[in-house]
């Protein structure tokens, strides 16, 4: 099809799928068929923080403190994120975005991207911060084959899904249907990056910080967190629009015969966690946190996830309210966290942190 950035055409879109329909014409923000992704927009907006404004000056010495083990897990864990979010600070706006038909998601996933790009920033603010040489901290992550192994499932169904669209829309080869179903599995895909992968060394490092060491790290890492439930929540509602049959009704069909391989893609990211926290674990733990809490933890975080978007457990005996973890919410509800203003960014100056549910007659009584 040829592509245009504006389109001449009136075009109602309301009535519009969210992928492969007409291209858009005017940016406009007044009517949407789906509100929920321009409030998930603002909502990100308001959470706009930059890694700067967290000092990591005693978080450096903590590091020198720090036995090899130690070490070994808090280092594999940054160079890991730092994988996952270079693939999510493209990966959407390279992906999704040529193909997306309506306004509200066009800004939510502009939005997303530019927060991934935050969040790499961020493990390269906290490596030059504690490391003496943080380039050859960088440079050693395309060596790491324990990371390069889980590369592959990560970026596997971004890859499946561009080269598919790419051969149907440009050189009129393959079918519609197939570009559909390999768009649903990299949703889905993404969907389990956001909700699932991050969680074990997000783990990792609030285990740190309830020992009061690498704080700013874990406060840099919370925001991260905070942002990422955006964007699980994002897609998240894509992927139940589809599945209920509300957006494209093709894409409900997609969505049912997909099931085994959406249970197949859980299963092997699970077990891939698993591995990484027998991998991080293998010369000592630390203090609260164990391989077997761990494990629990991501079989946890897997059953709730797929439980959310209206799919079985995949781990029936692992209750879905006992949180094995349970410490880790404070750090994931950050901004519930105490901590002092010179130290930390202050949540309470956040915009998005300000409700904007006033009505007209909410102040009638109030008088000076």
């Amino acid at each position: 099809m040829g592509k245009t950035v504006f389109n001449r055409e009136k075009v109602d879109y309301t009535k519009q799928y969210m992928f492969f329909g007409e291209d858009q014409n005017t940016q406009r923000y007044d009517v949407f068929r789906y509100p929920e992704f321009d409030k998930l927009n603002q909502t990100m907006l308001g959470y706009f923080w930059r890694p700067e404004e967290v000092s990591l000056q005693k978080d450096r010495s903590d590091y020198a403190q720090f036995r090899p083990e130690q070490k070994h897990i808090f280092t594999s864990n940054l160079k890991y994120q730092t994988l996952l979010d270079s693939v999510q600070g493209r990966g959407p706006a390279l992906a999704f975005l040529p193909y997306v038909s309506l306004p509200e998601l066009e800004g939510c996933i502009v939005t997303w991207d530019f927060f991934e790009t935050i969040h790499s920033r961020s493990y390269t603010h906290i490596m030059k911060n504690i490391y003496a040489n943080p380039s050859e901290i960088l440079d050693k992550i395309l060596d790491d084959k324990e990371i390069l192994k889980r590369a592959v499932t990560v970026t596997k169904h971004y890859d499946d899904f561009t080269n598919t669209a790419n051969l149907y829309f440009h050189n009129k080869k393959g079918k519609l249907r197939d570009v559909k179903k390999k768009l649903y599995l990299a949703m889905m895909n993404v969907n389990m990056l956001e909700g699932l992968r991050f969680y074990v060394s997000f783990a990792c490092t609030f285990a740190f910080g309830e020992l009061k060491m690498m704080e700013g790290s874990a406060k840099i890492i919370s925001l991260i967190a905070r942002d990422e439930a955006t964007h699980l929540n994002l897609t998240s509602h894509v992927l139940k629009h589809w599945m209920r049959g509300e957006d494209d009704p093709e894409m409900k069909k997609v969505a049912q015969e997909c099931e085994k391989e959406v249970y197949e893609m859980w299963r092997v990211c699970v077990e891939e966690e698993k591995a990484w926290t027998n991998y991080l674990f293998k010369d000592g733990s630390i203090i609260g946190l164990n391989i077997n809490l761990l494990h629990a933890y991501v079989e946890y975080i897997a059953n709730r996830r797929l439980r959310a978007l209206g799919y079985d457990q995949l781990f029936p005996d692992r209750p879905l309210n006992t949180n094995p973890l349970p410490w880790t919410q404070h750090w994931l509800s950050s901004s519930g966290m105490q901590v002092a203003p010179q130290e930390t960014e202050i949540e309470s100056y956040i915009i998005g942190g300000i409700k904007h549910d006033i009505h007209e007659d909410t102040l009638k009584d109030f008088k000076l």
